[in-house]
């Protein structure tokens, strides 16, 4: 197991290596590929020449392509300063950039917005692997019958729905005209966690709404496949009780694709939730990143795609570390 974590490391430092080369290249060398100016993507259209020839001294945009990677790279373990003459500034490791738009540096920025998208995507993500593991076991078990149809039917709608519709009907009703959930906000945990909780609340059921639907289809046909294998028939045979049938052998050997997926979406969100956190005025890095592009602030932007890989990948990791945790038949070399 220790060696294949160390091994596993290994290919999480390269595979984000490889995301920095693309994720730098996509916005500095396609850019000057194209005939486009990367300094205009800093300062805006109507600047100045003397505005962006300090944008390019000061970025080191005239550089072969090769050293500003370099100097990224650099920045992301030691810092970096972005000198233009006199007027020299420093940007503290691990360095993502900095946005001369907003005059601060990205990692404190998305340090700042991210408990916004930590709070939402896992409290979303304890609702709809509950609700949906749990309809979709109900509906297997129960095929054919009216409660399978309507776990499914609520499924169905639950995929089909936008989450910007469901999220803002949800508000209207039980916000604004029920009034049994107060108006979604942001609470520091540490400062009152109750508050924390209800505020979040409401986004929450509608994030997991969504997604505990595609959890429901997927159960219910991993628990039918499973439940008709010949072990669980011997199981049943030595008299075991339906609760070990099902709990211990059934579901347990169905959740290994449940683990892929889920560790997909929740690296996903932990990137931002642009839509749910749009909806729902919340200023954690989904908001961010659509504000970043609306203001075309190319360092945020950059940040913000690097952090989401990091968390992809992670999430990855952690998802094979599971498999030989949840299936006994899976072992790791």
């Amino acid at each position: 197991m220790f060696a294949y974590v160390v091994r596993r490391l290994f290919n999480v430092v390269i595979t984000l290596l490889v995301v920095t080369l693309v994720t730098f290249g996509v916005f500095f060398l396609v850019p000057k590929l194209t005939g486009s100016d990367p300094a205009l993507l800093y300062i805006g259209k109507t600047a100045d020449a003397a505005s962006l020839e300090g944008i390019r001294t000061k970025l080191g945009l005239d550089d072969p392509i090769y050293v500003q990677y370099g100097k990224f790279l650099q920045g992301l373990v030691v810092g970096r300063d972005y000198d233009n003459g006199p007027d020299v500034t420093h940007c503290a490791a691990p360095c993502f950039g900095y946005s001369f738009k907003t005059d601060q540096e990205v990692w404190p920025y998305l340090l700042d917005r991210l408990p916004v998208t930590l709070s939402l995507a896992l409290g979303a993500a304890i609702l709809w692997v509950i609700g949906g593991v749990g309809a979709g076991v109900i509906s297997a078990l129960r095929k054919g019958r009216a409660a399978d149809r309507i776990v499914m039917t609520t499924a169905l709608a639950g995929v089909s729905l936008p989450i910007y519709f469901t999220g803002l009907v949800s508000a209207a009703i039980f916000s604004y005209w029920l009034g049994w959930l107060p108006p979604p906000g942001y609470v520091d945990f540490a400062v009152n966690p109750l508050e924390w909780a209800t505020n979040l609340l409401l986004p929450w059921i509608t994030l997991a709404f969504l997604f505990a639907a595609t959890y429901a289809r997927l159960t219910r046909a991993n628990m039918l496949e499973t439940l008709s294998e010949d072990y669980i028939r011997t199981a049943r045979a030595k008299g075991l009780r339906e609760r070990a049938v099902v709990g211990k052998h059934g579901l347990r050997s169905g959740l290994t694709p449940l683990i892929t997926v889920f560790g997909l979406d929740l690296g996903s969100l932990l990137g931002g939730a642009i839509l749910t956190e749009t909806t729902f005025n919340l200023r954690g890095l989904g908001e961010a990143t659509l504000t970043s592009i609306r203001q075309n602030d190319l360092p945020i932007i950059l940040g913000v795609t690097l952090f989401a890989a990091f968390f992809i990948v992670i999430a990855n990791l952690v998802v094979d570390l599971l498999y030989a945790a949840v299936d006994p038949r899976v072992r790791l070399s």
